[in-house]
C-alpha cells in the first residue's frame, strides 16, 4: 500500500511539473518586439536593426524592430515602461531620455530607474572637440585662456540643447572654470561647416562627421570626450589626458526591459548582446554607424546609468537649468 501511495504522489509530481512547463513554455517562444525610440535612419535606429538580427539570430526567434520616435527618446521609452515585464518588449534607450531629460523642466514623466530594467550597454558615441583652423586653437588649454580674454565667454557649436554635444562643452567648462556660450544647430553638419569656414571658433560634434575634416586638415581635433581614445582615430588623445582627469562626456545606446522584467530572461538577452558585441564584424558594422561596441552587463550598466544621471544632473543643475525640487 505505501509503494502504491508513493508511486501516485511520484506520478502526481510528475504531472504537476508537466502542466508547469506547458503553461510556462522557454523563453523566448514568439516574436520579441525591439522598440527604437528615434526616426527610421538614425545612428540608434541602424544599432537596433544590427542588433535586432544578431538576437533573432541567438534566441531563435524574429525580433520586430518598431520606431516610436518623440520628445528626445522618451516617447518609446515610455510605451515600454507600459509593456508587459515578461521579455517580449525591448527597447533602446540613449543618453538623453535615460540620463538626461528627467533633469529639465517640462519634461515627459519617465523614471527610468524605477520604471525600466537596464538589460545592457550595448555602444559608445564618440565626441570631439574640433576647431576652426582661423582660431588660435590648439588645445584644451587653449580654450580657457581665449574664453577667459572673451567678452562674455567662448563659443562653440553644438547639435542641439541638451544633447550629449552640449553637455560635454557645459562639463568642460565647469571643470576648467571658464565660461563657454553653446551655439546649437540642427545636427553635428552645419556646426562643422561653421567651424570649417571660422564662423564659430569650436564645436562638440560626433567623431565620424569631423575625422574627415580632421584628416584633411579643415579643422583641428583637440580632444576626444570619452574614458579612452576612438577605435577611428586613436592618434587624437582624451580629455582626461590633456589635463582634465575624471572628464567623460560620450554618448551612448543601451538595450533595457520594463521593470519586473524576470532576471533569468534579462541575463539571457545580455547574454547574447554580449557574445555579439565580440564578434569584429559587428564591431565594424557598428563603426559604420557612428558608434563603437561597448557592452555593460545588467548590473554594471544599471550602476552606469545611475552615474551618468548624476553626473548629468549636477552639471544641468550648476546651468541653472534643472527642475526646482518641492
Amino acid at each position: 500500500m505505501q509503494a502504491i501511495f508513493k508511486g501516485l504522489i511520484i506520478a502526481a509530481t510528475a504531472l504537476s511539473a508537466a502542466g508547469a512547463a506547458t503553461a510556462a513554455p522557454a523563453y523566448p517562444s514568439k516574436p520579441v518586439t525591439l522598440i527604437v525610440p528615434f526616426a527610421p535612419g538614425a545612428s540608434a535606429d541602424g544599432v537596433a536593426r544590427l542588433l535586432g538580427r544578431k538576437l533573432a539570430d541567438g534566441l531563435g526567434q524574429p525580433v520586430v524592430v518598431e520606431n516610436r520616435p518623440g520628445a528626445g527618446g522618451t516617447t518609446g521609452l515610455m510605451a515600454l515602461a507600459h509593456a508587459a515585464p515578461d521579455g517580449y518588449t525591448l527597447a533602446i534607450g540613449a543618453t538623453g531620455a535615460i540620463a538626461v531629460n528627467h533633469h529639465l523642466p517640462d519634461a515627459a514623466p519617465l523614471d527610468a530607474a524605477k520604471q525600466l530594467t537596464p538589460v545592457a550597454k550595448v555602444a559608445d558615441i564618440p565626441l570631439v572637440f574640433i576647431a576652426s583652423q582661423q582660431s588660435q586653437l590648439r588645445s584644451m588649454q587653449d580654450i580657457a585662456a581665449q574664453a577667459a580674454k572673451a567678452k562674455g565667454g567662448l563659443s562653440y557649436g553644438t547639435s542641439g540643447q541638451f544633447t550629449s554635444q552640449h553637455l560635454a562643452g557645459e562639463l568642460y567648462a565647469d571643470m576648467a572654470k571658464t565660461a563657454l556660450v553653446a551655439v546649437p544647430y540642427r545636427g553635428s553638419s552645419p556646426a562643422l561647416t561653421d567651424v570649417i569656414a571660422g564662423q564659430v571658433p569650436l564645436a562638440v560634434v560626433d567623431l565620424t562627421s569631423a575625422f574627415p575634416q580632421i584628416k584633411a586638415g579643415k579643422v583641428t581635433g583637440l580632444a576626444v570626450t570619452g574614458t579612452r581614445r576612438a577605435i577611428a582615430a586613436p592618434d587624437i588623445p582624451t580629455v582626461a589626458e590633456l589635463g582634465f582627469p575624471g572628464y567623460a562626456a560620450s554618448g551612448w545606446l543601451g538595450m533595457f526591459a520594463p521593470a519586473g522584467t524576470p532576471a533569468p530572461i534579462v541575463a539571457q538577452v545580455s547574454a547574447q548582446l554580449e557574445t555579439i558585441l565580440a564578434d569584429p564584424q559587428v564591431g565594424a558594422e557598428l563603426l559604420t554607424l557612428a558608434v563603437e561596441p561597448a557592452y555593460l552587463d545588467p548590473g554594471a550598466f544599471a550602476a552606469y546609468t545611475r552615474a551618468e544621471s548624476d553626473k548629468w544632473g549636477k552639471v544641468i543643475g550648476a546651468m541653472g537649468q534643472a527642475k526646482s525640487q518641492p
